[in-house]
Order: C-alpha cells, then sequence, then structure tokens
C-alpha cells in the first residue's frame, strides 16, 4: 500500500475529520511509531507505521463490510414525503 497523509488516515478509520485531525497533529496528541507528530502533512504507510492517538492505538483493519438492505414496498426513504 502506498503512503497516505496522517490526516487522511484519521479521517479514514472514524477518529475524526480531517480538519479536526489537524488540531491533534498540531497538539501532540498523535504519535507514529512512538514519535509524536507535530507536523501537518505527514505521510505515513497503514501497513507498516504503528499510529496512536491519545496513547491508544489505531487498528489498520483494511477489510470493509458491506451490508445491503432492501427497502419494503410501500416505504419512503426520504427526509420530505412529497405525498403528505
Amino acid at each position: 500500500m502506498e503512503e497516505i497523509r496522517l490526516q487522511k488516515f484519521l479521517a479514514n478509520k472514524g477518529i475524526c475529520s480531517r480538519r479536526k485531525a489537524e488540531e491533534y497533529i498540531l497538539n501532540g496528541d498523535i504519535a507514529v511509531n512512538g514519535k509524536i507528530i507535530n507536523e501537518l502533512g505527514t505521510k505515513i504507510n497503514p501497513e507498516k507505521d504503528v499510529v496512536k492517538f491519545k496513547g491508544n492505538i489505531i487498528e489498520n483493519n483494511p477489510k470493509k463490510v458491506y451490508i445491503l438492505l432492501n427497502k419494503p414496498i410501500g416505504y419512503v426513504t426520504t427526509t420530505k414525503d412529497q405525498f403528505r
């Protein structure tokens, strides 16, 4: 796997948004391979590097689970029903 920016890695793992990740990096809340990262734009290799957020290891589980749901007939999935 190729290297990606640390902000993107954190966002992809559901830790926070990319903008919030930048704040965490600047605050020194992120460590890669035991070293505190304070510089934006740092790239990591998710397969090799160990990333910690506030002391907790972020697991790199590359497998995604997709769930397919079928909507029953007569149900509406919208925020505004045009027929009511």
